[in-house]
């Protein structure tokens, strides 16, 4: 706009952003946006995408369900007993748990110190070259189309609060948030309980007392569906892609497993 002062803007901008600053790494000197009413905020909300949980959390009740629905069809198909189907469906529903929780724990620590060793390093080149990381600020926010006078100030009223400048830059040159990284605790006890849940669906009829391997099998489709199906709604898509996908996998799974074990079965 002509005559515009990039120095108010830049006040606006900031001010708009308020605590959550950060987020003008997408927004910088852009407007509030709007509803249809002239001068009302769009107000909405989004679902935690960060907190590190639902990624584990379906991964280990798929992966249960799936791997001890396999491992029961392997056995099954063997001839084995159905004491020894129980038995052996038992040991993969602990070893499996056990073993998803570690690998999550160990997995998403790696990942934050990785980030944390990183941000280190910014926080570094920030402190030793402050005028030169704003450069550097401020030639980000100009590829994304910001005026360049009014970029080179936002930039530098950012960089006057060091730790706000700090995540800012590792948004940009990293792509995470480092105050928001999932919690290893959490992504290892999701992961462990929704394992241990979605292996525990195919043994349900053993433990009920019935000794058919296809009850365990029907047990263990319908599940598939009906958690394929609500993963989807989580995610917005279809419920029967979700649910055709997952059953589509576990069955493909449990049959080739189930063909091993009767190979295998026929020769021990």
């Amino acid at each position: 706009m002509p005559g515009s002062n990039p120095k108010a803007q830049a006040d606006e901008s900031v001010e708009r952003a308020g605590p959550g600053v950060a987020s003008a790494s997408a927004t910088a000197a852009l407007p509030a946006r709007g509803d249809d009413r002239p001068g009302q905020p769009h107000l909405h909300q989004h679902r935690d995408v960060s907190g590190g949980w639902l990624r584990p959390a379906v991964f280990g009740a798929m992966d249960g369900l799936v791997t001890n629905v396999s491992l029961i069809a392997g056995v099954g198909g063997g001839g084995l007993a159905p004491k020894t189907i129980v038995l052996t469906g038992l040991a993969g529903l602990a070893a499996g748990a056990f073993s998803m929780a570690a690998g999550e724990f160990v997995s998403v620590s790696s990942q934050n110190e990785l980030v944390a060793a990183e941000v280190e390093k910014e926080r570094h080149e920030l402190e030793r070259n402050p005028h030169g990381e704003q450069a550097e600020l401020a030639a980000l926010y100009k590829m994304r189309g910001v005026d360049p006078d009014l970029a080179d100030e936002v930039a530098r009223q950012l960089s006057l609060r060091p730790e706000e400048a700090l995540r800012i830059h590792v948004r940009e040159e990293l792509g995470v948030d480092h105050q928001e990284l999932p919690s290893p605790v959490t992504a290892a006890a999701a992961s462990l309980a929704t394992f241990a849940v979605g292996a525990l669906i195919p043994l349900l009829p053993y433990l009920l007392g019935f000794s058919s391997l296809a009850a365990a099998l029907i047990v263990a489709a319908i599940a598939a569906v009906v958690g394929g199906g609500l993963v989807a709604r989580v995610t917005a898509r279809p419920f029967w892609r979700g649910a055709l996908r997952q059953l589509a996998l576990a069955a493909v799974a449990a049959a080739l497993t189930y063909a091993i074990g009767s190979l295998a079965g026929g020769r021990i």
